[in-house]
């Protein structure tokens, strides 16, 4: 062992040293639709006031300003209830480990259904709680009872619940969720509606949000149509969301990022006709993908579909010899075996996807 090797056995948390970072696949010149973006560019018009009003940026200052501008703008666009505060974050990743830095008292624990998203359980083993996966139904909807059970006996300080679901793509029962709500209130916990892929869904969870003062709801702006810009927020109680962000990095968004973050919300009507365009095609995959032999879609109300297929790692080998490049989830779950997770291109994306799946199948 090399003297370098020594010191960071010494000074790194060996849970960090078992830990696997996460991965993003290479893309290059290939047809990419493995990470949910939005394929649609700005009009070239937009595209040139975007690139002149960011060049009259002053970026040689902090951006403190800016940011409470882009925060208001956000919590119009969002409906913002009375006595409801928001708080931006690095993408939806930084507000997660902000709250999980938050909540991480001795002895707690964190809780979501699985499959859903990674980070969660991540950043609860970055501050060292305990997190409790509860499995879905065979057909991914919550497990009522199973969640029920885990919340009486785990008493979970955060319960995510990501609507729609990644990678599952599905919303859950409106209903059980509110008694999961009631159940975790009960036991004194706070509820995280994860709402990344709202604009592509049938519902929200805002009047959830007026309705009990334990549930927060966090969006991103990424699926909106600007994940390179990374803004995420969180909503809630005023005296809840002022606690969390008082961990929030100073100066946490680029003074260019909140300038774009703006630019776009003044063009909120660009990006709802891109959204349903992406609804529109969704429903075209879907069908299509309905009718090639041995695939299996699942309803999906964001702008992915989940699809099982009888050999996920030779279709997933043969799509990207063929140029396109998907998602193999089928290792992040069992009940995830054999699935690929497929983002919504274009109308012209999406027919390269199809005619790469039925070739490698």
């Amino acid at each position: 062992m090399n003297p370098l090797q020594a010191c960071m056995q010494r000074v790194i948390r060996p849970d960090i040293q078992g830990l696997h970072g996460y991965a993003v696949q290479p893309s290059a010149g290939l047809v990419k639709v493995d990470t949910m973006e939005n394929p649609y560019r700005l009009p070239e018009a937009l595209q040139q006031e975007l690139g002149a009003r960011l060049g009259r940026v002053a970026i040689n200052r902090y951006p403190a300003e800016r940011s409470d501008d882009l925060k208001a703008a956000l919590a119009t666009h969002a409906g913002l209830p009375e006595g409801c505060a928001l708080m931006l974050g690095n993408g939806s990743d930084e507000l997660i480990s902000l709250l999980s830095l938050a909540c991480a008292l001795p002895g707690t624990v964190f809780m979501s259904p699985l499959p859903s998203f990674v980070m969660y359980g991540l950043s609860a083993t970055l501050q060292g709680v305990g997190f409790v996966g509860v499995p879905l139904a065979a057909d991914f909807e919550l497990d009522e009872a199973a969640m029920l059970a885990a919340i009486a006996e785990h008493r979970p300080a955060l319960l995510y619940l990501a609507c729609p679901n990644n990678p599952t793509a599905n919303l859950w029962d409106e209903a059980v969720i509110e008694r999961l709500v009631d159940a975790v209130a009960a036991q004194q916990g706070l509820v995280v509606m994860d709402e990344a892929y709202q604009p592509f869904a049938d519902r929200d969870s805002m009047d959830l949000m007026r309705r009990h003062p334990q549930v927060l709801v966090m969006r991103t702006m990424s699926k909106f149509g600007l994940a390179g810009v990374r803004i995420g927020y969180l909503m809630g109680r005023s005296e809840l969301i002022n606690e969390v962000d008082k961990l929030r990095p100073p100066f946490n968004i680029s003074v260019l990022n909140a300038e774009a973050g703006l630019f776009a919300l003044e063009h909120a009507d660009e990006y709802a006709r891109q959204a349903a365009l992406i609804r529109s095609e969704r429903e075209r995959l879907f069908t299509s993908l309905s009718d090639l032999p041995g695939v299996a879609p699942y309803p999906s109300q964001a702008n992915m579909v989940l699809v099982r297929v009888p050999d996920a790692a030779a279709t997933f080998a043969g799509m990207k010899a063929r140029g396109v490049l998907v998602k193999n989830v089928s290792a992040l779950h069992p009940l995830l075996a054999n699935c690929l997770r497929i983002t919504v291109g274009t109308a012209d994306e999406n027919l390269l996807t199809l005619a790469a799946l039925r070739a490698s199948l």
